[in-house]
């Protein structure tokens, strides 16, 4: 196969189309745009089902539907779109119900702004909406990347009957790069056990997020964590550069991860021993492998486009063993290559 240059937005799209995107459900926000776009002149073409639904709460319902009927299913907005999704996404994980939603995120909070953060990530790794859960969070750094995790999201989210969120930053929604795209699948339709397909030749089923017993409420719960388990010890992922050696590392994901990794490159050229750790998988967080390389370095630099929201699981997967340093930008900031060295040299002080 042959790499062709695409735009973020719209690679996520096609990607999620060739791993059997059967109903999209959706409205329009900034930087995410061209996803629906790309969607709505696609999928009838297909004969799949696009619907542009009158506000997120409307959408993330319709997702909700046609994942209890067995569709694989997907929705996607921008940070202010997705906090008015949060009450569906709870249903939907209380209903264990496979779909998938991709967030690309803007500057925030409230309206914000439509330039690149990654101010959401306490929303889309703690939980969200009320209860015991959390998504599966993926976070691409490349536009490559953003199309192999959407098509990946799809099986993760019928393994675990569950919910996968991709999360971008605006960046990677809006960068053009050259992808080598997914092969198209044909998804065999089978029943599973438990979609809402018409009960003729079988039992009633019933999907439903409401337990008035709280006995009964509890040991649903307790079978929620046991699955959340199993998602942590499998379904980490992330990726290392220049470790191997180093004396500091950087953890950065998404956009921030770009500018850290160039500046790894220049802090090598100056004889300073530095490598990066990024996270693909933000739930689960690889708490086990940056606790081990926290054994060999002497500091770490947490570099995020927020306020330092990933720096408290660093700070969990770290455990006081060596000192920690936090750069961040706010408000759709992007931190250059140039300030992420600044902060470099400033870490070697710290030892």
């Amino acid at each position: 196969m042959t790499k062709e240059l695409w735009k973020g937005n719209e690679a996520i799209a096609e990607a999620a189309l060739r791993a059997g995107l059967e109903a999209f459900f959706g409205y329009p926000i900034t930087p995410q745009n061209e996803l629906l776009e790309y969607l709505s002149q696609k999928m009838p073409v297909l004969k799949r089902a696009f619907v542009q639904a009158e506000s997120e709460v409307a959408a993330i319902n319709m997702v909700y539907g046609a994942a209890c009927a067995g569709a694989r299913v997907m929705t996607s907005s921008s940070s202010p779109g997705i906090s008015l999704m949060q009450e569906g996404l709870s249903y939907i994980a209380a209903s264990e119900v496979p779909a998938v939603f991709v967030n690309v995120m803007r500057g925030g909070p409230g309206l914000g702004n439509i330039a690149p953060a990654q101010g959401d990530y306490f929303q889309m790794t703690k939980g969200g909406g009320h209860g015991d859960y959390r998504p599966i969070a993926l976070a691409p750094a490349s536009v490559q990347e953003a199309a192999d995790l959407t098509y990946a999201a799809f099986d993760l989210a019928e393994k675990y009957r569950h919910i996968v969120g991709i999360l971008a930053d605006g960046n990677i929604g809006q960068m053009m790069e050259p992808v080598e795209l997914p092969p198209p699948r044909t998804i065999e339709k089978r029943d599973r056990g438990w979609e809402l397909t018409g009960a003729q030749g079988r039992p009633r089923r019933i999907i439903s997020s409401i337990y008035l017993d709280p006995q009964v409420l509890h040991k649903f719960n307790l079978h929620l964590q046991a699955k959340h388990r199993e998602i942590e010890k499998n379904e980490v992922r992330y990726t290392e550069f220049m470790l191997d050696d180093a004396e500091y590392a950087i953890v950065a994901f998404g956009s921030a991860a770009r500018a850290a990794q160039s500046a790894v490159r220049v802090a090598r050229q100056e004889g300073i021993r530095i490598g990066l750790f990024r996270p693909i998988s933000l739930y689960p967080y690889p708490y086990a492998r940056l606790g081990e390389i926290s054994k060999r370095v002497r500091a770490i630099l947490v570099v995020e486009m927020n306020a330092g929201q990933m720096l408290e699981d660093v700070r969990l997967a770290v455990l006081d063993r060596v000192p920690i340093r936090f750069f961040g930008r706010m408000g759709g900031l992007v931190p250059f290559p140039e300030e992420v060295f600044d902060e470099i040299r400033e870490l070697e002080k710290m030892v």
